[in-house]
C-alpha cells in the first residue's frame, strides 16, 4: 500500500489516496499504522475519497483506529494532498464528518503550503469565563491559565477527559494562556490519548472562548502551539453564534512510502 505523510503545525497524518481504489482497513490495522514505534507513526489517518457533488470527501481516523470527528489540521493537509494528487483548483469544497468545508491555498513554498480552511459555524450558549465546552466539529474543553509551559498536559488532560462527565464520549482538553489576541494553546486529544503538537479544532475553540472572555474585543487570533503558529478568525454579533470561522496555517508534505499490511 502506498501512503503519504503530512503534518499541519506538527499534527501529523498518514494520508491514503482512495479516489480510484477504495482501501478497507480494520481498527487494529489503522492503530498499527499510526503506532510511533511499530508502524509509520501519526496522530491520525485520513482517506481522500471521491464525492459526487464536491471535489472530494475526507474520512478521518484517530490513532487508536476509531473513526474520528472533524480535524482542522487534517482538513488543511487533505487540501494540500488533493492538490498534490492532481486536483488543482483555486477553491476547494469537500465533505467531512461534520458537513461541508471549503478552503484555498494562500501560499506555496517547497513542500509546505499555507492554507485557509473554513470551519463549521459554532454555537456557544453557555458561558463560564474560565472553563468552556465548545464544539467546533469536535468537542473541546477550554480552560485558561497564567502559564502552561510546565504543566503535565497528559496527566492533567486525562483527568478531565476521563472524568465522570466526559468519560463515555470523551472530550479534547485545551489549556490556554491569553495575551490580547495572542494565545498559547496546548491540547490533549481524545483518540490519540496524548498531547499533540497542535489541534486545529482546539485552537478554534480556544480563540472563540478567548473572544467571549474579552467581550468580543478581538475577532482574529494568532495562536502559538508546540508545533507551529495558526490563525483563527470569525464573525459574531452576539457572542453566541460564530460564523465565517476560518483556520489558517501550514500544511506540509513530509514523505511517501510503501508498507505491507
Amino acid at each position: 500500500m502506498t501512503f503519504y505523510k503530512y503534518h499541519g503545525a506538527g499534527n501529523d497524518f498518514i494520508v491514503l489516496n482512495c479516489m480510484e481504489t477504495p482501501v478497507e482497513l480494520s481498527q487494529q490495522q489503522i492503530a498499527q499504522l499510526c503506532h510511533r514505534q511499530k508502524g509509520i507513526g501519526a496522530d491520525g489517518l485520513m482517506m481522500l475519497l471521491p464525492s459526487q457533488n464536491h471535489d472530494f470527501e475526507m474520512r478521518y481516523f484517530n490513532s487508536d483506529g476509531n473513526e474520528g470527528s472533524m480535524c482542522g489540521n487534517g482538513g488543511r493537509c487533505i487540501i494540500s494532498f488533493a492538490h498534490d494528487m492532481g486536483i488543482v483548483k483555486n477553491h476547494y469544497e469537500f465533505m467531512a464528518v461534520d458537513g461541508l468545508h471549503s478552503g484555498k491555498i494562500l501560499a506555496h513554498s517547497g513542500f509546505e503550503k499555507t492554507i485557509e480552511l473554513k470551519m463549521a459555524d459554532v454555537l456557544v450558549p453557555q458561558k463560564n469565563l474560565n472553563n468552556f465546552q465548545i464544539d467546533t466539529g469536535s468537542p473541546h474543553f477550554v480552560s485558561f491559565f497564567d502559564q502552561i509551559e510546565q504543566v503535565d498536559m497528559v496527566n492533567e488532560g486525562r483527568k478531565i477527559r476521563y472524568s465522570p462527565e466526559f468519560q463515555e464520549k470523551g472530550i479534547n482538553v485545551n489549556f490556554v494562556v491569553e495575551n490580547g489576541n495572542q494565545l498559547f494553546v496546548r491540547t490533549y486529544e481524545r483518540g490519540v490519548e496524548n498531547e499533540t503538537l497542535a489541534c486545529g479544532t482546539g485552537v478554534t475553540a480556544s480563540a472563540i472562548a478567548s473572544a467571549i472572555r474579552q467581550l468580543l474585543q478581538y475577532k482574529s487570533f494568532d495562536i502559538k502551539t508546540l508545533g507551529g503558529e495558526l490563525n483563527v478568525r470569525f464573525e459574531t454579533t452576539d457572542g453566541i453564534h460564530f460564523t465565517r470561522v476560518f483556520l489558517t496555517g501550514p500544511a506540509a508534505f513530509v514523505f511517501q512510502g510503501q508498507i505491507e499490511i
